[in-house]
């Protein structure tokens, strides 16, 4: 059974067919999948999608591409989520210089904020970051010295210097159809050596649909592809790659609970 770590299924994009969508993730064998927000003000959607099964868990947050729309965001702002049965993380959060939507200080400070929502709740950090590796080493460095925390940096292209810092800094990874893509070596290369037990498989959803249905629309039955794909780069068998990330996701997301019938519940 697999684990989809990073899905968008409130939006528009699921409206019109999302009880299929979720029937096809379980015929793939998707055991469970963590629906992310990206925008407090689409907490209330994000936790409504939780309510279709037992194994569908939620984030809280707001994406360094909407820190604008969040400009004066706190810790007790993101908090009062947290006790949510199904809300077990933080974010997603973190930076994105490529893109800029949001100017560099309302990135810094929305990132701020949800760290200490961490050390406040208690829920690991879910990170996206591009385009800023000195500035997320720096920071998690500076960070983790005034108390370590659990942080994933999710779906992972950045460069090698942060995946080996990060690493140090006992941070886990997950990994996206991005690794199938033609090409994407250096992404594939850091797959290849990310401890066996802090990595994790996502779609990403809708985005990011692997090979071969790379610009379609993605849903969560497609991690199976992404797990194929890491189970080529690390020389595991299937079994083994759905064991190992299953169980990254359940050790870092430790308020979510196994399916019942899974054995290791």
């Amino acid at each position: 059974m697999f684990v989809d770590s990073h899905v968008n299924l409130h939006g528009e994009k699921f409206a019109g067919d999302l009880s299929d969508v979720l029937s096809n993730a379980q015929s793939a064998k998707v055991s469970a999948m963590l629906n992310i927000c990206c925008n407090l003000k689409d907490m209330a959607a994000v936790i409504d999608v939780t309510g279709l099964s037992d194994t569908i868990w939620a984030s809280v947050g707001t994406h360094p591409h909407d820190a604008k729309d969040n400009p004066n965001i706190t810790a007790a702002d993101i908090c009062a989520y947290t006790d949510h049965p199904k809300v077990i993380g933080i974010g997603e959060t973190g930076l994105d210089f490529h893109y800029n939507y949001s100017d560099r200080d309302a990135q810094l400070r929305n990132f701020q904020a949800h760290i200490e929502a961490v050390r406040e709740s208690g829920l690991p950090l879910i990170i996206h970051t591009r385009n800023a590796d000195e500035d997320m080493e720096a920071i998690l460095k500076r960070e983790m010295a005034h108390g370590v925390f659990k942080a994933l940096l999710h779906c992972y292209t950045s460069g090698e210097r942060l995946a080996r810092a990060a690493t140090e800094m006992g941070c886990y990874f997950s990994v996206s159809g991005i690794i199938t893509f033609k090409n994407a070596h250096d992404v594939r290369e850091i797959a290849s050596w990310i401890p066996e037990d802090r990595i994790m498989i996502e779609t990403d959803c809708p985005y990011l649909a692997p090979v071969p249905h790379r610009g379609q629309r993605c849903e969560p039955s497609m991690v199976t592809l992404v797990a194929e794909k890491l189970a080529e780069i690390r020389g595991w068998s299937i079994e083994e790659t759905a064991q190992k990330t299953s169980d990254a996701f359940y050790n870092f997301f430790d308020k979510a609970k196994r399916p019942k019938n899974n054995p290791e519940a």
